[in-house]
């Protein structure tokens, strides 16, 4: 009885084996295209392997493999994007600063606290364009943003106060800093001319 489950178990390791090493490098291949870095894709491919043993011990038969494997890599790849943190404008804008490769955060794109004449009406430049590019955003992603960003509500009490769940918000925020970043980017531009 004992040899028979040896058995099992080694016969269970020589298919698994065969699957990792004849599906690894398409697998791998359809990950990368998907997530924004080379380890990223590593770790999903991974966890994808993982769920494949794991699945394979409790005798749960897969009976198209490869369209399981692809499947269990979209899911991970989903439940990785899902798990991120919200996006705020402070961590997505960075402006390129010619070819140097040097990014600047938005702290460095707004004056100095100095009350020089020329600080002042930098200032007053910057907020015009921002207020204009919030104006210019649809009703529900500037009203997300205002209160995430400017009036520090978390998500949670946005839900309560919008009714629209917390998924739907992180996505209108996304698509707010997304534009915002791109307006004040043309912003910029303009400066720098």
């Amino acid at each position: 009885m004992v040899n028979l489950a040896i058995s099992m178990a080694d016969t269970q390791n020589e298919s698994l084996s065969e699957v990792i090493v004849r599906e690894r490098r398409r697998l791998l291949d359809f990950i990368r295209k998907r997530v924004p870095t080379q380890e990223d894709a590593e770790d999903v491919l991974q966890d994808v392997f993982y769920e494949l043993v794991n699945t394979y011990r409790m005798m749960k038969p897969v009976e198209q493999m490869a369209s399981w494997l692809f499947t269990v890599a979209r899911n991970k790849i989903t439940d990785r994007y899902r798990k991120k943190k919200p996006d705020s404008l402070e961590e997505h804008f960075a402006i390129r600063a010619g070819d140097d490769g040097d990014r600047l955060d938005i702290s460095d794109f707004l004056p100095s606290r100095s009350n020089s004449p020329e600080t002042e009406m930098m200032r007053q430049a910057i907020q015009e364009a921002l207020l204009q590019a919030l104006g210019e955003l649809p009703e529900e992603q500037r009203q997300v943003f205002i209160l995430h960003e400017i009036e520090d509500k978390s998500f949670k009490e946005i839900e309560e106060l919008t009714g629209a769940n917390v998924n739907t918000l992180l996505s209108r925020k996304r698509y707010a800093v997304l534009y915002l970043r791109g307006k004040l980017q043309q912003f910029y531009d303009e400066l720098a001319i």
